[in-house]
């Protein structure tokens, strides 16, 4: 579509054409980086407790929240429990290009979620223990907010660039756990990944603003927004070896996501009297192949007030593929196409801690919680690397009611180069997010 017919100068065309080769030679970093994930990549469970513990919760798991964990770690529960986990964070992003310094800076984004939910009810059937639970896991935080300022080389112009990015990824589980002997339980959880039961959406906007000496001559706007939805699964056990020691295990299934991409893209030329416009909308049937993870985890009781886990997960990056509606096959992690991207599986590594102060008179529980973890993310080449730290606490009284906080701290250093390439990005990032749980026993 084209508004207006206004003649262009031919400096002014010429310089409309320059600057737009260079942004479309860019573009494709932020394309399928529609599926980039500024929190961890990698799919771990929920809840303060948890997180308390460095995440190391596959054999620990003896709350609401194994049906993200390890729902073998279900039929520890022997009352009905109603749970709800709060969770707020900080990301900051301190962000380098090696081809033009003086885009460098500092961005940051907060947000505040439920990051889970869930309604739990243990019982006995057929002289075996049960436990069946329906809950909502925030998965994925997908918010991202930078601004950049270039001297474009190419044209002698400045170029303004605004990248927007915000949604989450969440679903809703179905549980089910048995005791298959004293020591041993298996359970899973479905999960639904869907845009009527959960906020499964996120949105990108990109927009570049180019002129000379603070006079605008081009503008660049670009939104896209996804729908996404699938189903998948997580399996797990639980075995009680001994007193002192317990192993679990999960996995992850693999599974196809529908992806349905809304595009709309504006090209201003600006010019007098009247702008020169050329719009696009388009919408498009794509898929996602998310990959496969799994884990094993032990726990070590070195008393009935301290006990001490420690985990290793890995996830199939090399198997996450997006699948365009042209039956185009690219990385989500770096846009290229499969026969040109060289992403490897990630491996998680967690341990963690509790000890418990307890009054048996008064009948509370007050627990002291700390962990540390490497989580690395999915890139070209090598995974990026990621570390961290957590502590929490909490307060429980007589099987009425139990309190949890946690305070984890995510870094990364001189990662995310694979973003924008072509400038030579790369960033430091630190997050810093709290968790609140709260759990009633009626």
């Amino acid at each position: 579509m084209i508004k207006g017919k206004i003649p262009i100068g031919k400096k002014i065309l010429s310089a409309g054409l320059l600057i737009m080769i260079w942004i479309c030679s860019v573009i494709p970093a932020f394309g399928v980086a529609e599926f980039e994930i500024p929190s961890s990549f990698n799919p771990v469970g929920s809840g303060a407790r948890a997180i308390g513990m460095g995440g190391a919760f596959i054999a620990a798991a003896d709350d609401a929240t194994a049906a993200s964990w390890n729902p073998g770690g279900l039929i520890r529960l022997t009352l009905p429990e109603f749970s709800i986990v709060t969770a707020g964070f900080h990301r900051g992003e301190d962000i380098d290009f090696r081809t033009n310094p003086e885009g460098a800076g500092s961005h940051s984004v907060s947000e505040k979620n439920i990051n889970y939910l869930s309604v739990t009810y243990p019982f006995g059937l057929f002289n075996r223990n049960m436990v069946v639970s329906l809950s909502y896991q925030h998965l994925y935080d997908l918010n991202r907010d930078w601004e950049f300022t270039f001297q474009n080389s190419m044209t002698g112009m400045e170029d303004q660039w605004d990248v927007e990015q915000n949604g989450s990824l969440s679903a809703l589980g179905l549980s089910y756990c048995i005791q298959v002997i004293p020591e041993l339980s298996v359970g899973f959880t479905l999960n639904f990944w869907d845009e009527d039961l959960g906020n499964n959406r996120w949105e990108q906007n990109f927009r570049a603003d180019s002129g000379i000496a603070g006079v605008p001559l081009i503008r660049f706007d670009r939104k896209e927004k996804f729908f996404f939805s699938g189903i998948n699964a997580n399996i797990g056990l639980l075995w009680r070896i001994n007193y002192k020691l317990s192993l679990g295990a999960v996995f992850k299934t693999p599974f196809n996501a529908d992806v349905r991409r809304e595009i709309q893209e504006n090209q201003v030329y600006i010019s007098e009297p009247e702008n020169i416009t050329f719009s696009e909308q388009d919408t498009r049937n794509e898929t996602i192949e998310m990959p496969m993870s799994y884990g094993i985890g032990l726990v070590y009781r070195c008393s009935d007030r301290l006990f001490m886990s420690a985990d290793i997960y890995r996830t199939e990056w090399d198997d996450f593929i997006y699948r365009e509606e042209n039956g185009n096959e690219k990385s989500p992690v770096s846009a290229r196409s499969l026969s040109e991207s060289d992403v490897k599986p990630t491996h998680q590594v967690r341990a963690g801690a509790e000890y418990r102060f307890m009054n048996p008179n008064k009948g509370y529980v007050i627990p002291i919680r700390c962990g540390i973890f490497y989580d690395p993310a999915p890139a070209e080449g090598n995974p990026d690397d990621f570390y961290g730290f957590s502590i929490g606490s909490g307060f429980t009284l007589n099987d009425r009611f139990s309190l949890d906080i946690a305070y984890q701290y995510r870094f990364g250093n001189d990662v995310g180069d694979h973003i924008l390439e072509p400038l030579g990005f790369s960033q430091d990032v630190s997050e810093h997010t709290l968790y609140f749980s709260v759990i009633f026993y009626p």
